[in-house]
């Protein structure tokens, strides 16, 4: 008896401490309170895949801007040389050897143009203008990607903290439930053995309330693991609004939603984007038979000085420019011949690679239509699931409150009492499980029908 009073007083005086310091606490100032939307918005603005896609799309629009310019501009070209020459040398005006020493400085500047060359560069500025849609569109994906990893790592916590919510109320129902049993103990009114499978009961819950307690911690982690968000920093979440008890926006028919993933969805994207440039690539492959024909125009000058004869005076600088100055112009066509068969080889690569590239785009579509007949069926079930979960959780509740007062007045045995918290407990968390499941469902089915998942929110 003395050994349960002791133990009781305990529990007691941890209850009254944990209550004294609970009315003590003030709210971190630090604290950062973020809804899922916010939690989005920060992944997306601090990680480090989207500042790798950036960099990425930078360099596609440089390589869209050499194109552009490789297929509408000439290349222009300047230079320039000194030479200081000892001993026997080329005279410039008589091209005669001679042994004076001498000074020459000649310019040049050259340009040209292809008129024609089987629209390759046309063709690499379709492919560069491609890529870069390409890039646009894997970007979207990595940001979609980020916003879904962000969405379920954010309802993984609220999760763990609800279910927190449940134990703690259900330990501190059994703390209080503990102390009344004590006293009757002592007025002889229950058995030590009740009391102590009760207190049996209070130490199963405060261990289930630590053990949910650390994976909630352990949830927050990967959230802020997935927004790339700092790990000491103080981080409190916002629930969104429940659930509904029926589809939304997202009540489409599974093949129009298969019909709008395929438009829309980055990776359809991207496939039909590479089908295109494996097409564009394998006309240019075909081209490259055609002759090419350029423009090229250029002038060059010169000036020369002897410094080691003393009775020759050159021609002022911009005179001798004038005088040995000479200009020209051509017109030049390459036609292939014979090159060992590469050009056929190429056709031939490029032919694959056009079939493997309309193979993948047959199987991404594929994929899709099945990803959304798979979504919605989720969707539909975790709905289904959800409602029942509801019912049952309002049945357990009245059934557990009703066993509560039917336990406080010895109408039914410890044991009893603790089944019936069990099947509650059980059926909060089935709740919060399904509340949660459906949630991420739904918004995975609107986002095929089209909304991306920040917009959702």
């Amino acid at each position: 008896m003395d050994y349960t009073r002791c133990k009781l007083i305990s529990a007691i005086i941890l209850m009254a401490a944990g209550q004294v310091c609970g009315a003590q606490e003030s709210p971190d100032p630090a604290c950062v309170r973020m809804s899922l939307r916010d939690c989005m918005e920060y992944a997306l603005d601090a990680s480090t895949k989207m500042r790798i896609s950036e960099a990425d799309r930078d360099d596609e629009q440089a390589a869209r801007r050499q194109a552009i310019f490789e297929a509408f501009t000439p290349s222009v070209s300047a230079s320039t040389y000194a030479s200081n020459s000892y001993g026997r040398n080329i005279d410039p005006e008589t091209n005669i050897y001679n042994t004076v020493t001498s000074f020459y400085n000649g310019y040049s500047l050259s340009g040209s143009i292809v008129l024609f060359d089987g629209f390759r560069a046309v063709n690499n500025l379709k492919v560069a203008n491609t890529a870069m849609k390409m890039g646009l569109s894997a970007e979207q994906r990595t940001r979609d990607e980020i916003c879904l990893a962000t969405m379920e790592a954010f309802y993984n916590v609220l999760y763990y903290t609800e279910l927190e919510k449940v134990l703690r109320e259900q330990v501190e129902t059994a703390e209080q439930s503990l102390l009344k049993a004590a006293r009757e103990e002592e007025l002889g009114q229950k058995g030590h053995a009740e009391v102590v499978q009760m207190e049996s009961d209070l130490a199963k819950r405060r261990y289930d309330l630590i053990n949910t307690s650390n994976m909630r911690s352990d949830a927050m982690i990967t959230l802020k693991d997935v927004m790339f968000y700092p790990v000491d920093g103080a981080l409190e979440l916002e629930a969104p609004a429940d659930a509904a008890a029926a589809p939304s926006a997202s009540a489409l028919q599974a093949r129009e939603l298969a019909r709008r993933a395929v438009e829309t969805l980055p990776q359809a994207v991207e496939a039909r984007l590479s089908l295109e440039n494996a097409s564009t690539e394998l006309r240019a492959a075909r081209w490259a038979y055609s002759p090419t024909l350029s423009l090229s125009a250029g002038w060059s000058s010169s000036y020369y000085d002897y410094p080691g004869m003393a009775d020759y005076t050159a021609l002022p600088f911009a005179e001798q420019l004038s005088v040995n100055g000479g200009e020209y112009i051509q017109l030049s066509l390459s036609i292939p011949i014979f090159d060992r068969l590469s050009r056929r080889s190429n056709i031939a690569r490029r032919k694959n690679a056009y079939a493997r590239a309309g193979a993948q785009y047959d199987q991404t579509v594929k994929d899709i239509e099945n990803e959304v007949y798979r979504a919605v069926s989720d969707r539909d079930g975790a709905m289904a699931a959800y409602l029942q979960a509801e019912r049952l959780s309002e049945a357990q509740q009245e059934a557990y409150r009703l066993d509560t007062r039917r336990f406080e007045q010895g109408l039914i045995s410890s044991i009893e009492y603790r089944t019936s918290s069990e099947s509650y407990l059980n059926a909060q968390a089935e709740r919060l499980g399904a509340k949660f499941k459906y949630m991420i469902k739904d918004s995975v089915v609107r986002y095929y029908g089209g909304t991306p998942y920040l917009e959702q929110y």
